[in-house]
């Protein structure tokens, strides 16, 4: 009797047991929360309508920056161009905004600026800054954007905007079906950001700087793909004409600067040098490989000035600037490396190089001496992504604002203006 007893609890339990564990296993669910991208297209009709001097805009999300007499023309990724009246530095002005989808980088000369379009270059007359007229469309000269995910855009329309939705998906455990998320665009963008090198003047081109990929010299445009090398005449400044691609041996090129009758192009692995004395049909003279890293550079005539830094869309960790000596333009020579907390933009004005050095901001140097730098000053409360220098101006572009500082007497180089930037809206 006591065994029937003990057999009669024995299966009561395992049947108790499997009825909670039925329960319980019926309840385990697991959450996925995330964000997503949707696509805000517009026809190109529209678009181009709507290409005029409008309604200022606040400062989101800041990229290329050129100077221009007293005016800032400074790039809102992938949206357009703000007009900034610098006539008082100490009070600069936001004007007006172009309205360019996907744009990222522009180029000014006299009254006419040049921007992208996603694959188009726009030309754009700037008399009256207040009322700016296109005057051409450079159809398809730039490639194709490429997304994540395998999302593909509408290519009879044009992007103009992105919504954010966050979501949430919870599925059960033990349901037996995986969960399927929806084909989504995770949008990364990478905001390139300027800077420049040497003195003011009366030239009418406009200055751009390390972080361009934009640069005009003379009658010509020249402009950088992840790739190619571009060249546009614009002898007629209203009628840009496509003369040339130049296939640069890299996959990772991200920069260019011009200086006197050379292009000294950045990429993530070195430094290419092309010599444009035959203006449409540039020819490499030397170039410098370096680890794999972001890296944007200037020169004068003895030096180029290299920064190397670590980031997501670079794949490297090296932060640090590197001095090459100039003697052999054919093969440049590393002369001097300092460390460097995450440098970006820079810029040279005589013997002051002024170097972003992101979250440890703004930095000027002494550099008579490239084999004895020597920090003359240091702006740390900002961080910085890239710096023009102008008659003693330096603007510089930072996570928080335009900042403008004034460095006529290095030994009291002092913040005369600050332009808030706005937090960025879901």
């Amino acid at each position: 009797m006591k065994n029937s007893r003990e057999i009669f609890k024995t299966i009561a339990v395992l049947f108790l047991c499997s009825f909670l564990n039925s329960c319980v296993k019926d309840n385990i669910t697991r959450s996925y929360t995330y964000s997503y991208y949707l696509p805000v297209y517009k026809t190109t009709a529209e678009v181009r309508a709507n290409i005029r001097s409008n309604t200022p805009q606040e400062v989101v999300n800041p990229g290329k920056i050129v100077l221009l007499g007293n005016y800032i023309f400074l790039n809102e990724v992938d949206k357009g161009i703000h007009i900034i009246d610098n006539h008082n530095p100490a009070s600069p002005r936001n004007v007006a905004f172009i309205d360019i989808p996907g744009n990222m980088d522009l180029a000014l000369k006299g009254n006419t600026l040049y921007a992208d379009l996603y694959t188009d270059l726009v030309t754009l007359d700037i008399s009256n800054p207040l009322n700016v007229v296109v005057k051409k469309y450079n159809e398809g000269v730039f490639p194709y954007r490429s997304y994540g995910n395998g999302f593909y855009n509408d290519s009879s329309k044009v992007i103009v905007n992105w919504l954010k939705r966050d979501t949430t998906v919870t599925e059960k455990l033990n349901s037996g079906n995986a969960t399927i998320f929806p084909q989504v665009f995770y949008m990364d963008v990478l905001t390139n950001f300027s800077s420049s090198a040497g003195k003011n003047s009366s030239s009418p081109i406009g200055k751009g700087g390390s972080m361009a990929r934009f640069a005009i010299v003379n009658n010509r445009i020249y402009t950088v793909s992840n790739s190619d090398l571009n060249v546009f005449d614009i002898t007629n400044a209203d009628n840009p004409v496509y003369k040339n691609k130049v296939n640069v041996g890299s996959w990772n090129v991200e920069t260019i600067f011009p200086f006197k009758d050379k292009l000294f192009i950045g990429s993530q692995n070195g430094m290419f040098v092309y010599n444009i004395s035959n203006v449409d049909n540039p020819s490499l003279a030397g170039q410098f490989s370096h680890v794999q890293s972001c890296d944007p550079v200037i020169a004068d005539d003895e030096y180029a000035y290299v920064t190397l830094r670590s980031g997501s869309a670079c794949q490297g960790f090296s932060n640090q600037l590197e001095i090459l000596k100039l003697n052999n333009i054919t093969d440049p020579q590393l002369l001097k490396v300092y460390p460097f907390t995450n440098p970006h933009g820079l810029s040279k004005d005589g013997n002051l190089l002024f170097i972003c050095d992101g979250s440890d901001g703004l930095k000027i140097y002494d550099a008579a001496d490239v084999n004895n730098l020597k920090l003359i000053k240091q702006f740390s409360n900002i961080e910085t992504y890239d710096v023009i220098t102008y008659n003693h101006l330096a603007v510089v572009v930072a996570k928080d604002g335009l900042y403008q500082y004034d460095y006529g007497d290095v030994n009291n180089i002092h913040l005369i203006s600050k332009t808030g930037i706005s937090a960025a809206k879901s």
